[in-house]
């Protein structure tokens, strides 16, 4: 993708970001970071706190969010996402920025900061779950859950369609963690989604794959509680 990086204002600012970044560096931080074998160009050691708090003393502006992207730091690219404006955000930009991810970090800061405010956000999550990279399945995957967390004033079926894929997404241990955490938050979204997400965790169970059998009874489990169906009826009430 080709940007034209010239703007002065976005440039100063860009500069005051980069000695903002700088002065928030952290060893142990970093150091633990990538132990955890987190693919940067470079890591600081910045809390996402930190970063938070520098994305609010900037305004939105597309301009500079690929900017910081470009610098490829791991504080610039969450940043990034932080100061982006989604309703400038393109189709490509979407992929080509989950194309190059190389860690479920950057991941997940995309998706809840700035793939989910997007208004293609349904269509690329479904399309990435439907993708050949893990980390392309991740993004779609937690981006599912974020839409269904954030995004109340979609229809329940806007979610139906994921349905299909998660039959075959559930089949990967590797993804164990965020299908149960998106589709445990699709599951309690409504009285509809929870019935629909119990009959799916009931087809995984019952199934060939051992690991999305397993998925499925801790999913039933958490679904079918008391403690959930009582949050249902009472938002239903509501």
């Amino acid at each position: 993708m080709d940007f034209l990086l010239d703007n002065q204002e976005s440039e100063q600012k860009y500069q005051q970001i980069i000695a903002q970044v700088k002065s928030h560096k952290n060893g142990e931080v970093a150091a633990m970071l990538k132990q955890k074998g987190l693919g940067y160009k470079q890591i600081w050691g910045a809390s996402v706190i930190d970063l938070r708090e520098i994305a609010r003393r900037f305004d939105p502006d597309h301009l500079l969010a690929l900017k910081l992207w470009n610098k490829q730091w791991r504080e610039t690219m969450i940043l990034a996402t932080l100061l982006d404006e989604p309703s400038k955000v393109t189709e490509e930009q979407m992929d080509f920025w989950t194309k190059s991810f190389d860690n479920t970090e950057i991941a997940e800061q995309a998706s809840a900061n700035l793939w989910v405010k997007s208004k293609f956000a349904f269509v690329k999550s479904l399309e990435w779950c439907r993708g050949k990279k893990h980390l392309i399945r991740y993004t779609g995957i937690h981006l599912m859950g974020r839409l269904a967390m954030s995004n109340q004033q979609v229809i329940d079926e806007m979610f139906e369609p994921f349905f299909g894929e998660i039959q075959t997404l559930a089949k990967d241990p590797q993804l164990n963690t965020v299908l149960y955490r998106s589709l445990l938050t699709l599951g309690t979204r409504s009285e509809l989604l929870n019935r629909q997400t119990i009959e799916l965790a009931r087809t995984l169970e019952t199934g060939e794959s051992e690991n999305a059998a397993r998925l499925a009874k801790e999913l039933l489990a958490e679904l079918t509680s008391e403690y959930v169906q009582d949050i249902l009826k009472t938002r239903a009430q509501g």
